[in-house]
């Protein structure tokens, strides 16, 4: 099928953003996603969601042109360098980052873009062409002093430039001739007007940079880093996490975009710019084994007290907004065609009322995993951990809708028993670890039951495979986890064979997809790069260190030009695919290269435990 072509390939956006929002910033100098004020608010740039509607905030060359991006070494800082048969440009794109810089200086929340004749004569165009609300509003323009203002609904956007700049009523285009040595800044300013000076910016620009590498440069502790071949692959990562959590609260979001399809012209597009319990406790996690302990507390914090309220575990919900917000309702934008003409363009998150078992487990895993090499489970953390553990000892055996937050009936899905058995396992050894008090005896029966049970009809003896849900004859890459888990060992025949399984059927040039079978949605999806950073860890602690090195440095060949990935990939057309740059993947990306690593004796996850082996059930 031929689709659209005046849409960029999803590979073709870099990402910049203040740990408040993010925009998404083109090869070809387009800015085509922005939400202000925060990363879940209506959008006021959307292109990338309807090319034709969606506004947009370009700056490029008038004459046909070729261009590369590159962040500045290990910064957020984006760089588009044009070339032209007549001269050459660089344009700068940044975000002063907010509760860092920005409270700092005392200036409003602004976007910064600086374009730089770098060679010979060029004449670089600009558009301006906001819409607000998802481009349900169209902003009145008006000039003012010292730049343009765009009202609309209850919003308002700023812009101002060293340069004129023409304006009608609903764009601003202007067109400036440079000679090699000219510059021009636009800024973006979206909660309050300032007009910033040449060396404001040239100022603001600099301490971002030094924010970024500053940061980055946590990643460098002996003790938790990854210093094989693949670090500077593991410090963008970093870079891309941390773009996502969201310091005023401890949230952190899963992806800072909504819609963009895990299918061409299909209707799996769903909206991920919110904080779920599973994707934030991996990715506090990740952090945390790249030295950045602040960023994995700060949401275990967040976690706290959005559930200090809630009278019991059941209430608590798979995902939340970046503030808290509960009212995620589904809502389907039907005046927007989508990426490539994928319909339906959603905001908000049907999937938030979904009852998914495995949450608890991934929680109580990221808390065991994270405390224990401070000072030990606080006892106000402990009291939660308490409440869900007996939950789960209630609930683990009845259905649910799973990791992959299936649209059809409820199954008794094998990860989502795994996951109730981490969350007891991880329970009785904090317990014993502290010193708590807990119900062990009980705790230790309910593990063993889980442990049976999911021997027993979550695996598939003609398979010779885990299974995706009790007695059934589907795969799920989610079997991955078991050795990871802990809960055998990967030399176990069971786990060698459930790899060769899912390597037979559910791998594409090893590439590996989520799982087969029904799940109550039309169409197909790509590959799940996530489930294929599984398939390299699982390698890796099976022994098999070299084809897990293999199929690593294949995944990493399918990386963007920046070093972003999305959430899945076409292993047919060779696309990324589904909401970018996604959390998950590069959470893969980290905890790979440190399975390998280990398995190579280049460094150690974190410190060695203390004291936190699990003795025999008490008498």
């Amino acid at each position: 099928m031929d689709y659209n072509p005046l849409y960029k390939k999803i590979e073709q956006y870099g990402l910049i953003g203040n740990l408040e929002t993010c925009a998404l910033v083109g090869d070809d100098g387009s800015i085509d996603w922005l939400c202000t004020p925060h990363l879940e608010s209506p959008s006021v740039f959307a292109a990338i969601l309807d090319h034709e509607k969606g506004g947009r905030f370009s700056i490029n060359p008038v004459s046909r042109f070729t261009a590369t991006q590159a962040y500045i070494e290990r910064t957020n800082v984006l760089e588009t360098y044009f070339s032209t048969g007549t001269g050459k440009a660089t344009l700068t794109d940044f975000m002063t980052p907010v509760y860092e810089l920005t409270e700092l200086t005392g200036k409003p929340r602004s976007l910064f873009r600086k374009i730089e004749c770098t060679d010979e004569d060029i004449e670089i165009g600009m558009e301006f062409i906001p819409r607000f609300d998802y481009a349900r509003v169209v902003p009145l323009i008006e000039k003012t002093k010292g730049g343009i203002i765009a009202r609309g609904g209850n919003q308002e956007l700023f812009l101002h430039s060293t340069v004129r700049l023409r304006a009608n009523t609903q764009e601003v285009v202007s067109k400036i001739k440079m000679k090699k040595g000219d510059a021009a800044w636009f800024v973006l300013s979206y909660d309050a007007m300032h007009v910033f000076s040449p060396d404001e910016c040239e100022d603001l620009l600099g301490r971002t940079i030094r924010y970024w590498q500053r940061w980055a440069h946590a990643c460098d502790i002996e003790t938790c880093v990854f210093k094989g071949p693949w670090h500077d692959q593991v410090v963008r990562a970093g870079l891309v996490l941390k773009l996502l959590t969201h310091p005023e609260t401890g949230a952190i979001a899963a992806a800072p975009t909504t819609s963009l399809p895990e299918e061409i012209g299909g209707v799996r597009n769903w909206d991920y710019r919110y904080s779920w319990i599973r994707d934030s406790s991996f990715t506090a996690q990740a952090l945390y084994d790249l030295g950045h302990k602040d960023e994995a507390l700060e949401y275990f914090h967040w976690f706290h007290r959005v559930c200090q309220f809630k009278k019991h575990p059941s209430e608590i919900r798979i995902m939340y907004g970046l503030h808290g917000d509960m009212d995620l309702t589904e809502e389907v934008l039907g005046h927007l065609s989508g990426y490539k003409d994928s319909r339906p363009v959603r905001i908000g998150n049907g999937a938030a009322h979904q009852k998914q078992l495995d949450i608890y487990g991934e929680l109580i895993e990221a808390f065991f995993e994270t405390y224990r090499y401070e000072r030990g489970i606080p006892e106000q953390a402990w009291h939660l951990i308490y409440q869900i553990t007996n939950y789960v000892c209630e609930v683990w055996n009845t259905p649910d809708y799973g990791i992959w937050e299936v649209r059809c009936e409820p199954k008794h899905f094998t990860h989502s028993k795994l996951m109730c058995w981490v969350a007891v396992d991880r329970s009785i050894r904090m317990a014993k670890y502290c010193g708590y008090d807990a119900p062990l005896k009980k705790w230790f029966r309910v593990k063993d039951e889980i442990k049976e049970t999911i021997l027993d009809r979550g695996f598939n003896s003609r398979l010779n495979s885990f299974i995706r849900d009790f007695d059934s004859e589907y795969l799920d890459a989610t079997a991955l986890l078991i050795p990871l888990m802990e809960f055998l060992p990967a030399d176990d025949p069971r786990v060698q064979g459930t790899i060769d399984a899912i390597n037979k059927d559910l791998s594409h040039n090893g590439l590996i997809y989520r799982y087969n079978g029904e799940d109550g949605l039309p169409g197909d999806e790509g590959t799940f790069l996530l489930c294929t950073f599984w398939m390299v860890d699982v390698l890796a602690l099976s022994g098999r260190v070299d084809e897990a090195e293999e199929l690593y440095n294949s995944v990493l060949d399918h990386i963007s030009p920046l070093g972003l990935f999305a959430e899945e990939y076409d292993a047919v057309q060779k696309l990324h695919l589904g909401n970018f740059p996604q959390g998950f993947s590069h959470i893969g990306l980290i905890n790979s290269a440190l399975y390998i690593g280990k398995a190579r004796g280049l460094q150690q996850i974190g410190p060695e435990p203390l004291g936190m082996e699990l003795d025999e059930m008490p008498v």
